[in-house]
């Protein structure tokens, strides 16, 4: 049974930084390219940073390029997210998917002073 845990959200001040964690379970993680996406308040699903199963090739969206850097560690069946210089519009719930799309249950990620 394929399983996706966020973890990590939080309140953060405007400039801040968060790291989002996401434990993988239940398939082959090392072949899956990983993803995560964010829905803000009263929007749809937004498209954020994709990883390559191995790791070597990371694309972002132009909303975060520069701010956000996408990882993971194979051995641990773990996918990261690092969030810095966040801004008010980064606020969302956070969701790590796989390929086939199944999403974890998300975290909440607050930007404000």
């Amino acid at each position: 049974q394929v399983q996706l845990v966020e973890s990590g959200g939080g309140l953060v001040q405007p400039g801040g930084s968060l790291r989002l964690s996401c434990a993988a379970s239940g398939f082959t993680f090392s072949t899956h390219t990983m993803r995560w996406v964010r829905q803000a308040p009263g929007k749809g699903l937004e498209w954020v940073s994709d990883i390559s199963g191995a790791g070597g090739t990371t694309t972002y969206a132009n909303s975060v390029k520069g701010r956000f850097t996408i990882s993971r560690d194979n051995a641990k069946n773990l996918l990261y997210l690092q969030m810095n210089s966040l801004k008010p519009e980064d606020t969302a719930v956070y969701y790590c998917a796989n390929a086939a799309g199944v999403k974890g249950q998300g975290t909440r990620v607050t930007v404000s002073s």
